[in-house]
């Protein structure tokens, strides 16, 4: 029997779990309401937020520190999938779009190669943000868990 998913579904968990899935803290500060209600943000992890109307980025410190870029510069999308391996990028891509098209979080360990610094490991949280039934962004954390690739 061929699979219906390019990717194993256990690294994508339902909306409804997501208070057991980010027990890391509020995950955005924004006016909108929107954001997952729960203690502060972990200082160790941090948070990004992906708008899927223009797919603009929007990054805490924490993330410019993990992919080794300035805070200065506004990340795109474009300019940043680059820095993942190809093999961390697929599965990224693909869980990413099974998250939009059925409203479901995921979480995925990838390999990066951030700008003037050794490749590194980072756990991936996402979550969808739903208006009206339709996820109008993607939201999560990224925390470095490369000591659980050390070799």
């Amino acid at each position: 029997m061929t699979p219906t998913e390019p990717l194993p579904l256990h690294h994508s968990w339902a909306l409804a779990d997501v208070a057991q899935r980010l027990d890391l803290g509020r995950l955005c500060d924004d006016d909108a309401g929107d954001a997952v209600a729960m203690p502060r943000l972990d200082p160790t992890r941090g948070h990004w937020a992906c708008d899927l109307a223009d797919n603009s980025l929007h990054w805490s410190s924490e993330v410019y520190r993990l992919f080794g870029l300035p805070d200065a510069i506004a990340p795109t999308r474009a300019g940043t999938l680059p820095l993942y391996a190809e093999r961390s990028r697929a599965a990224m891509e693909r869980l990413r779009s099974h998250a939009i098209r059925h409203r479901r979080g995921f979480t995925l360990d990838i390999e990066v190669y951030p700008a003037n610094a050794a490749t590194r490991w980072i756990r991936l949280v996402a979550a969808p943000v739903c208006e009206d039934q339709r996820v109008v962004r993607l939201h999560g954390s990224k925390s470095d868990v490369t000591h659980l690739y050390a070799r």
